[in-house]
C-alpha cells in the first residue's frame, strides 16, 4: 500500500509491480440538479476526479445506483448516459455495476485507475515557498442550494453544471508537463477543509488570499442571501479554530471558504520556478483557474486567510 487511510488522501494506491500501481476510489450522492443526464455526468466526474487528484488515469467504472420504484425508468436510463458518456469522455470503460431500490436517487462510481509507481501524486508534498494553484471557481454547494430554492438564475445555474461536469483530466494533463509538489481534490470539506488536510500532511501552513480566488457567478451574492448550505457550518465547526481569518475577510466570504462543493477543481502546490509553466499549461482548460496563495513554514494556524 502506498497510499492509504493515514494521510486523508483522495483514494487509495496499491503498488502492483515495480513500476505500476493501481488507484481505488468510490462517491456517490443524491440528485443536486433535476436534470437526470446532467446529474449522471456530474455524478461521473465527481468519483473520476479522485484519480486525477493521484496522479492517474482511470481505466474501469462501475455504476452504483439506488433508484426509488415510484420513478419512471427513463429518468434512470438518463442518469446512467450521463454516466457513461462521462467515463467515455475519461478514456475509461464502464463495465457494469449494482442497484439497489431505495427511497431516494443515488448515483455514483467505483473507479480504477493506474499511475506510474513512481509518479503518485498525494496531498503531503506541499513545501514552504510553493504557490497554491486552484482549477476551477468556488461556490458550487451555495449555488445549488439556491437551484433547490428555486433562486438561481439561469447563468448561474449553468455555469455550476458546467464546471461541475468538467473532468479534473485537462488540469491533470496540464500537471504531466511541469514536476509539482502536492495536489487534491476540492470536494465536500470545502477549500479550506482540504487545503487543511494538505497543510497537516506537509507539515506547512499556507496563506491564502481571498481576493484572488475564482467565483461561481453570483456565489458571493447568494451567500450574502444567506443561501449556506449546512455542509459549510459543519465544515466550520470543524476545522475552523485551525484556521486565521484577517479582519478584512467578510462573513460571506467565510462561508464560500468552507463551502462542501461538488465536483470541484484541484488545489495543487507547484514551485514559484514551475508555477508558470503550470499557468501556461493550463490554458484552454475549461474553467477558470487561479493563484490563490502559497505554503510558508509551519506556524500557530495551519491556514491563513488574508
Amino acid at each position: 500500500m502506498i497510499v492509504g487511510l493515514n494521510t486523508s488522501d483522495d483514494a487509495a494506491v496499491y503498488r502492483i509491480d515495480e513500476n505500476l500501481a493501481l488507484i481505488q476510489t468510490l462517491d456517490f450522492f443524491t440528485p443536486i440538479v433535476d436534470d437526470p443526464y446532467a446529474f449522471g455526468q456530474i455524478a461521473a466526474a465527481n468519483s473520476l476526479s479522485d484519480v486525477y487528484a493521484m496522479g492517474g488515469e482511470p481505466r474501469l467504472a462501475m455504476n452504483i445506483v439506488c433508484f426509488p420504484d415510484c420513478l419512471d425508468p427513463d429518468i434512470l436510463v438518463e442518469i446512467l448516459k450521463g454516466g457513461h458518456d462521462k467515463v467515455e469522455e475519461a478514456g475509461a470503460l464502464l463495465v457494469g455495476g449494482h442497484t439497489v431500490e431505495d427511497d431516494e436517487p443515488k448515483y455514483g462510481l467505483s473507479v480504477s485507475g493506474f499511475v506510474d509507481a513512481d509518479k503518485v501524486l498525494t496531498n503531503t508534498g506541499a513545501r514552504p515557498g510553493d504557490l497554491l494553484i486552484l482549477t476551477k471557481p468556488l461556490g458550487l454547494g451555495i449555488i445549488n442550494t439556491a437551484i433547490k430554492g428555486g433562486l438561481a438564475d439561469e447563468a448561474s445555474y449553468d455555469e455550476a453544471v458546467r464546471v461541475m461536469s468538467t473532468l479534473n483530466r485537462y488540469a491533470k494533463e496540464a500537471m504531466d508537463k511541469v514536476d509539482i509538489n502536492g495536489v487534491t481534490d476540492i470536494t465536500g470539506f470545502g477549500l479550506l477543509g482540504h487545503a487543511l488536510e494538505m497543510a497537516e500532511g506537509s507539515d506547512v501552513s499556507m496563506r491564502i488570499d481571498h481576493e484572488r480566488i475564482p467565483l461561481i457567478k453570483n456565489a458571493l451574492e447568494y451567500a450574502n442571501m444567506g443561501l449556506i448550505p449546512a455542509g459549510a457550518y459543519t465544515n466550520s465547526k470543524y476545522i475552523g479554530d485551525r484556521v486565521q481569518f484577517r479582519p478584512e475577510v467578510l462573513q460571506a466570504m467565510k462561508d464560500i471558504l468552507f463551502d462542501p462543493q461538488t465536483s470541484g477543481g484541484l488545489l495543487i502546490s507547484v514551485s514559484k520556478e514551475n508555477a508558470d509553466m503550470l499557468l501556461e499549461e493550463l490554458k484552454g482548460t475549461p474553467t477558470t483557474y487561479a493563484i490563490i496563495g502559497e505554503v510558508v513554514d509551519r506556524g500557530e494556524h495551519r491556514i491563513i486567510v488574508e
